[in-house]
């Protein structure tokens, strides 16, 4: 018998339009807005599959600017102070 407290939840990996990762249960259908990410099962193995997959934790509209920045200034941008 399960320890009351294990969680024997089956959750599916998801990603939104800003390509961030997140969990949600296998036995729900996904929230408005988010799609399959590729693996489901326990907890801890969708999070290290997310930990590894999700190396750029800024959402793809600021990558998407910071590339232009970049492109447009021929090189990488100068910090601000």
């Amino acid at each position: 018998m399960p320890d009351q407290d294990e969680d024997t939840t089956t959750y599916r990996v998801v990603v939104n339009h800003e390509e961030q990762y997140s969990i949600w249960p296998d036995d729900k259908e996904n929230p408005p807005g988010w799609r399959d990410g590729g693996r489901s099962g326990p907890k801890a193995d969708c999070l290290a599959y997310i930990e590894e997959v999700w190396t750029d934790m800024r959402p793809l509209s600021v990558r998407k600017r910071m590339d232009a920045a970049q492109t447009d200034t021929g090189g990488t941008p100068e910090p601000k102070p």
